[in-house]
Parts: structure tokens; sequence; C-alpha cells
């Protein structure tokens, strides 16, 4: 497939950074913000990006973007995230969380909590909490994928369900307009599924371009949880699922 060399180094940096934004491309190149919405658009109609506001991502189809490039998305979006769900989660409480970069950005903010008892079933989560002299860590037995060092199998699904905790923490790959959880690994599916299942209280953290993706494998649906933490939600049936299921949606960048 023959492409001009502007939209052959976009689509570079799409695979490499996960998405594309116009005004950075427009920078970068030193054309308008109309000259790159207009690549943008060519590039999407021959499938080669997912439109998204502002800019454009690298299509998942079936597989993950590089866990490296994940971290990089909406990082900005996920720190505040992580922020919010730290606020609900108080001293002395035992909680779940699995592997994603936005439920690393959770861990992150709850450093300076105290008396945490965290269950996880991410390596990178466990890396950062464990020198906490204040939080107790326990991790999941099972196969480690090297990708991004999350623990699945069904070992760690028998682990999980020997535990009731407060609070879970969970993310998600994809979240359909009906609400449907989505994921890429059937292993690591199993093992949130397990999670939601023995937490009191389910935390959904997820930034808005999970909205644009698609991932082939159901986790569970949006009114499973409890409360469901994003940047922005402007999708009308995501709204409306929420309301009618007594999820409460909180938005950081509307100051939630």
């Amino acid at each position: 497939m023959f492409l001009p060399p502007r939209h052959a180094e976009i689509i570079q940096m799409a695979k490499d950074n996960g998405r594309v934004l116009v005004d950075d491309l427009a920078g970068h190149f030193g054309v308008t913000p109309q000259t790159i919405r207009k690549d943008l658009n060519d590039l999407c109609e021959r499938r080669l990006l997912t439109r998204i506001h502002g800019g454009a991502l690298f299509p998942s189809g079936i597989e993950n973007v590089e866990y490296e490039a994940r971290r990089k998305i909406a990082s900005d979006e996920k720190e505040a995230i992580g922020r919010a769900a730290a606020r609900i989660i108080p001293d002395n409480a035992s909680l779940f969380m699995n592997i994603g970069t936005t439920t690393e950005a959770v861990s992150n903010a709850l450093l300076d909590h105290e008396g945490l008892m965290v269950i996880t079933n991410n390596i990178n989560v466990a890396n950062r909490m464990r020198v906490f002299p204040t939080i107790e860590v326990v991790i999941a037995g099972g196969v480690v994928r090297g990708s991004d060092g999350g623990i699945v199998g069904e070992a760690a699904v028998d682990f999980i369900r020997q535990f009731k905790v407060d609070y879970a923490v969970i993310g998600a790959s994809a979240i359909d307009h009906d609400g449907a959880l989505l994921d890429f690994d059937y292993r690591e599916v199993k093992v949130a599924q397990a999670i939601i299942a023995n937490a009191r209280h389910v935390i959904l953290v997820s930034d808005s371009t999970k909205f644009e993706r698609t991932a082939p494998v159901r986790i569970g649906h949006l009114s499973q949880v409890d409360t469901f933490i994003t940047d922005a939600c402007d999708i009308a049936s995501i709204r409306t699922i929420c309301a009618e299921a007594e999820v409460e949606l909180i938005e950081t960048s509307r100051g939630d």
C-alpha cells in the first residue's frame, strides 16, 4: 500500500504513541490543522487509523497497544483519574487492583494512604507500593504476562476468590456504547470478573479514549460497578446507563 511520506510518518507516530493529536501534528509538520484533519480523515477512510475528537488512534483490532505506548496515552487524564479514585478510598481499607496503566495511576495516588491491604495481579502496582511500610501488598500467583507484568490464569482467579475486600479498582481496554466492558485476554478477563464478584465497592477507572476502542472479550457491564471515574463522558447511552443503574459518574475534567 503506497502512502505519502507524511501519511507514513503519521501512522508510525500513532503506532509508537497509541494516538496522535491534530495540533501536535500541525506543529510537527509545519502545516495547518485543516491539512492534518484531511490527512487523518484520509487515513481513517482507509482504516489505518481510528478518528477521535482532536486526533486519531492507532487501531487496536484484536491486539492491544504496546504497554509502554499505553502509558503515554492520556497520561495527564490518568493521573487526574488516579487522584479522584484515591479520594474515595479511605485509610485502613482492603482493595483489589487489576492490570492496567490507569490502575497504576491510582496506585501512585494511594501512596500517602496508611493501613492499606492491596491485593493485585499487577506486578507494576506491587513493585511500586511494596516499599511503603504502611501498605501491605499481596500478589496473586499464576502466569506472568511478559508484555505488561500482569499475572493471569486459573491460579490467579482461585487466589482472588479467597478474599472479600472493601474496594476494587479495575480498568478495561474498551467500553462499548452499550455499556459492555471489554478486554483482549480471556485469562485476564476471568481475573477481572473474580475481582468484581469479591469486592463490596467496585471502581471502574478509564480515560475517554476507551470509548473509541474495541476489544473482543467481555468482562462485564458498566451497571455492575458502583463508581465510574473518567476524564469526560460525552456518550449519551453511557450517561443513561449510569443514571439508571445508580452508578456514580465522576468526570475529572469537569471538576467532579
